[in-house]
């Protein structure tokens, strides 16, 4: 995963939770290939608001989680494919009910009006065989996608704001914010 900017380079999966560490909304925004227009609109009307850190107002900034990041990435995938705002609002809530395990087994499947939830294999080919499935979002693939994207960009520690700096701890920036904090 990401390394952190200190002189050791130590991986930040050993120095913090996954739960403490988020993401600036830049950071999120090119993880999941969205604009920062649509994370701010996401978050603003409660699509998808950051779980680590909401904004308090002009000049705070938001901090999602790992699973955050999964979840805009998904709600991406789900708007390019033509799937109305109030399903994918559904799924959202649904997504952030289930614990992780469960959703990086997961496959999301569309008709492109509802969205469906297969944990198994089976139930995929039950949705297809029912002419129901047309579309599917491997949630695990997502997950890795994610994981692969982060790794080499900036997080944050929760409880101490140190900048953690992905696969480039040579980034003289985050060294210099460490340095400060």
């Amino acid at each position: 995963m990401a390394r952190a900017a200190s002189e050791a380079g130590g991986d930040p999966a050993q120095d913090a939770p996954a739960e403490q560490i988020g993401y600036r909304g830049p950071t999120a925004c090119a993880a999941t290939g969205i604009t920062y227009r649509q994370l701010d609109y996401w978050a603003r009307t409660g699509l998808v608001e950051p779980s680590v850190r909401p904004a308090y107002g002009s000049g705070t900034q938001r901090l999602y989680s790992f699973r955050d990041v999964v979840v805009l990435k998904i709600v991406k995938r789900l708007l390019d494919t033509g799937v109305a705002l109030q399903n994918i609002r559904t799924a959202v809530q649904h997504l952030r009910s289930v614990g992780p395990a469960e959703l990086a087994r997961m496959t999301l499947m569309s008709d492109g009006a509802t969205v469906y939830e297969c944990t198994s294999p089976d139930e995929v080919v039950d949705l297809l065989q029912g002419g129901q499935g047309v579309f599917g979002i491997a949630v695990g693939v997502v997950w890795r996608d994610v994981e692969s994207s982060l790794s080499q960009m900036h997080g944050e520690r929760v409880d101490t704001g140190e900048t953690l700096v992905g696969h480039n701890p040579a980034d003289e920036l985050a060294k210099r914010r460490n340095r400060a904090v």
